[in-house]
């Protein structure tokens, strides 16, 4: 059965988000980086910011922390998320889901204060065929940007991958 790629270009969400120390710190200790930059508010302004750096990777995460409801913007999906319905689809016929590459397109550091918007959109859908399996690519991209200036921040490209 071939792909539908009619989502492609379809809104995922749209997500605000305050960038706070505590989740900052949380995210460094997983990743195990100690650098002073992503803990000590001293150390960052030594280092030539003007807070707490957020470390790489941390807008995968920040889809999860520091958001608070009554402060979202409206979903533009209306509550039937196009990504959802085509993992689930996808699902319905067996198989893996795997997360594939993601890769993160900086602009400027992240910085604790920061409050960032999220929108995120599906890039595009696509199949190929190895050993006998077929897999089925979504790329999912969000782009995140200062609430306060507009100012793009960082790019996030994920790529899920179904084999069946």
């Amino acid at each position: 059965m071939p792909v539908d790629t009619s989502q492609i270009g379809k809104p995922t969400s749209a997500v605000r988000s305050r960038v706070e120390l505590g989740p900052v710190d949380f995210f460094a200790r997983a990743v195990c980086d100690e650098n002073p930059v992503y803990h000590d508010p001293e150390a960052a302004k030594a280092a030539g910011f003007n807070n707490v750096v957020a470390p790489p990777t941390f807008t995968f995460a920040l889809n999860h922390m520091g958001r608070a409801g009554e402060t979202q913007p409206p979903d533009p999906t209306g509550g039937q998320s196009p990504f959802g319905a085509l993992v689930g689809g996808l699902m319905q016929g067996g198989g893996l889901i795997l997360h594939g590459e993601q890769e993160f397109e900086y602009r400027r550091p992240i910085q604790v204060g920061d409050v960032l918007v999220g929108e995120g959109k599906i890039l595009d859908i696509y199949e190929k065929e190895s050993k006998g399996a077929v897999m089925t690519f979504i790329v999912v991209e969000t782009a995140w940007r200062d609430e306060a200036s507009g100012e793009a921040v960082v790019t996030e490209r994920f790529n899920l991958i179904h084999r069946r």
